[in-house]
């Protein structure tokens, strides 16, 4: 789990600012399958946490 958060939090302010990345915009330095994979690690990351949550 800890791989995945510091591979989402790698991606979170060049994903988010559109002029972070000195070569052009965001949307043009993540593939489709990078999204997917992201996504997947966050929605996976919330669901723990939302367990964990469910146990207080």
């Amino acid at each position: 789990m800890v791989d995945k958060a510091l591979e989402l939090d790698k991606a979170y302010i060049p994903a988010r600012y559109p002029n972070a990345h000195p070569s052009g915009s965001p949307h043009a330095r993540y593939t489709e399958q990078e999204a997917i994979r992201l996504i997947g690690y966050a929605e996976e990351i919330v669901e723990v946490c939302a367990r964990l949550l469910s146990q207080i």
